[in-house]
Parts: structure tokens; sequence; C-alpha cells
């Protein structure tokens, strides 16, 4: 292979970077469903972030389409193009496509640079963390009808917007960084700004010292692999050929065993996963780990790559 899988996902992460960050510039808008932090707050953005559509449809964008007579289709076609999205890719939008996947994987270059060593996450803890993400979504479908029913203050539209780190971040990227801080206007946007400017600082430092530390409490994560059951793009072992070595444990960036542990079942796909292809490209058994694209093979392991690699991956504390 005349380039190492881990150089072409860091040239297609930077140019969807580029693409989802300054696309709109150029023309190029990819929609408001998109599986992946794509922030609509970015000026020029080339496409939307679906949680931020998510939102709008559950509360006011739901109730403007029904009053209008058209139901629920709306919402409905725009989660059909979310799903359909994500059933394709699948978790390559995390591992691949994310921009605030890439800016986290520019902290751990620059800790490593630095000569810092990554802090662990017990497995205990890491799955305590990930129970957030759900009570994320739980956030999002709860609030919005809180709102056009009068209950919450108006506001508070686009709850989980108002808190998400990738709010304030992406749009330094475009030179806008009045999201870094506090909103006087009422009570209400005081207050969510100050939990934005909070929460930012929070994700900064965990993403500095644990990489991709805010893909544990990603609600696209979660929402992606609900639909795993239609995904194509699957994560594969071959158990008979792993040799229990642990290099893939050692390469994953979210800390995930069970792919090294599993001796049964050839799905190894687990919710965390991003599908990033660093543990298959660490392995060095022969097709041992693989992804695959509706069964077809498009990276698997070998003795002979994983020998080849310059560096190994860095060990874990």
């Amino acid at each position: 292979m005349a380039m190492k899988l881990g150089r072409i996902r860091l040239a297609v992460q930077h140019l969807c970077f580029l693409v989802l960050t300054y696309g709109g510039r150029a023309g190029i808008y990819l929609g408001p469903a998109l599986p992946c932090f794509s922030c609509p707050f970015v000026p020029g953005c080339g496409g939307v972030c679906y949680l931020m559509g998510l939102q709008g449809q559950i509360g006011f964008g739901m109730n403007a389409a029904m009053a209008a007579g058209a139901g629920l289709l709306p919402a409905l076609g725009w989660f059909a193009v979310f799903a359909a999205l994500a059933a394709i890719l699948g978790k390559l939008w995390c591992g691949w496509i994310c921009p605030f996947g890439l800016l986290q994987d520019w902290l751990t270059a620059l800790r490593r640079r630095l000569g810092i060593r990554e802090r662990q996450i017990t497995p205990r803890t890491m799955r305590l963390l990930g129970f957030v993400k759900y009570g994320l979504i739980a956030y999002m479908i709860i609030l919005p009808p809180l709102i056009t029913t009068g209950v919450l203050h108006g506001d508070f539209y686009l709850p989980f917007c108002n808190i998400c780190p990738g709010k304030s971040l992406l749009p330094l990227f475009a030179g806008e960084t009045r999201y870094l801080a506090l909103n006087f206007d009422n009570a209400v946007t005081l207050g969510q700004s100050a939990a934005l400017i909070v929460i930012t600082g929070i994700m900064l430092v965990g993403m500095f010292f644990k990489e991709r530390f805010f893909c544990i409490f990603c609600p696209l994560l979660a929402m992606i692999h609900i639909l795993k059951p239609v995904t194509a793009l699957r994560l594969v072992k071959q158990p008979p050929a792993c040799t229990g070595c642990g290099s893939c444990r050692r390469a994953c960036p979210m800390d995930i065993g069970e792919v090294y542990m599993e001796r049964q079942n050839s799905d190894v796909q687990r919710e965390e996963c991003l599908d990033c292809g660093q543990c298959a490209e660490a392995c060095p058994s022969d097709a041992a780990l693989s992804l695959k694209f509706m069964g077809l093979a498009l990276f698997s392991s070998s003795r002979a790559y994983a020998a080849g690699l310059r560096k190994q991956p860095r060990g874990k504390l």
C-alpha cells in the first residue's frame, strides 16, 4: 500500500475540516442533517450538525409544520436524511469527517509533541461517563416542547447548542469569538453563556490530557450507534487469527478493551468505536481485524503492514 491508512485518514480529516468549516464561502452546502459536529454558528460553514435541526424540529419547527398542515413530514424527512448518511458511513463520521474530532486530534498531537503522557480513565468510569450522552439526548428532546408551551423562557431555544463546546471553539476558525463571552441580555442567556464557557474550559483540559475526551459524551456517537443494525460499515474480527498481543487495545483512542478480549464473535463494533482503523493498523495478525463495507473488506490487518509502520502506537498510562 503506497500510503498508510493513518495518513489517508489524516488527509481526509483535514479536507473535511476545510469543506465543513469554510465550504459555504465557496458555495458548498451539504445540508442541515450531518451526523458530525459541523457547527451552524461558524460563519460560512459547509453543512450543519443534525442536532441543531433535531432540537428545532422537536420544538418550534415541528409546531410550525403542524400548524401549516404539513404534520410531521419535515421532521421525519430530515431524520431520514440523517439516518441514511449515518447508515452508509457509520462511525466514519466520527473518526474521519467530524471537524470537532480533528480539533481533538490536534490537541493530542500537541500533547505528544510536548512529551506529556495521556491520562487514563478506568473502564468503569468510562462506562459511567458514557451515560452522559444519553442524558444529553433526553435534554434535547424534553426541553424544546417546554419552550414552545411557555413553560420555559424562549432563550432556552436550542438547549444543547447553547452549552456545546463546538459552538464556542469551532467558530474561532472563522474569526468569530463572541461565543466565548458572557451574554448579559437576561438571566437565562447569562447563565447559558457562563455554562458554555465553563464546559468549554473543562473539555479543553480533558481533550488535551485524554485522547478524544469529548467523544465519550457525544450524543451523535450514541445516535449513530443506535442505527448499528442498518450500518454498512463495520469493524469485524476473526477471533481464531487473534494472538492476544494487545496491540489493538493500546492503539485505540477510546480505550476499547472488548476488541482485544473478544474470542468468539466477529462483531466487535462497540458504541465508543470511531472506525478510525488504528486498531487494525496496529494488529500484527493477518486479517484478524478488518473494516468492512457491506461485507467487503476496505482494510485488513496484516503482519507486514504492522511491521512497516514508522512508529508503533504509543502506550497508555
